[in-house]
Order: C-alpha cells, then sequence, then structure tokens
C-alpha cells in the first residue's frame, strides 16, 4: 500500500518535523530506501503501515467485544437454526 492510498493520513499537505533515531536505525532505513531515494518516503511509509496495523487491531478488538458481549444470544440464536435443520 503507498502512502497515496491510504485515507484519513494524507491531506496534501506535507509538515516538516525533526526526529532523532539512532545510526544503526539510519543505517537500516538508507539501506531500504537505496541509492539516492528519499529517506523520509521511506520512513513516513513505516508510520503510515504502523498506524494502519494499530488501527485494524483497535478495530478488531472491538469487533471481538461486541461479539463477546453478544455471544450468549448468538449462540441460542446458531443452536435454534441447527435444531430446524436436524433430520429427525
Amino acid at each position: 500500500m503507498t502512502a497515496e492510498r491510504v485515507p484519513g493520513y494524507l491531506l496534501g499537505m506535507k509538515l516538516k518535523t525533526s526526529i532523532t533515531l539512532n545510526e544503526a536505525t539510519v543505517h537500516a532505513i538508507d539501506e531500504l530506501a537505496g541509492p539516492g531515494a528519499n529517506r523520509s518516503r521511506v520512513i513516513e511509509q513505516a508510520v503510515i503501515e504502523y498506524l494502519e496495523r494499530h488501527r485494524r487491531e483497535r478495530r478488531d478488538r472491538m469487533d471481538l467485544e461486541i461479539l463477546n458481549r453478544n455471544a450468549e444470544r448468538l449462540n441460542r440464536e446458531v443452536e435454534d437454526v441447527l435444531a430446524y435443520q436436524a433430520e429427525p
């Protein structure tokens, strides 16, 4: 997924920021980016992927909470449907 396709994170305007990374991390970023590549683009893509992963995890946790709150009722409904399907 490219940064341009991530809804909710890119509004078209770039802001300059400053971060401090250890030397090994910077070297790893440069190695990943390749010669003449844009270090900022690599870092931005990594942050976007991190944010998306956490967004999905939060959504999954919320879905699980909903299922758990309704588990007893949903299980009764499934048992009811299965009872109709049972052969006599």
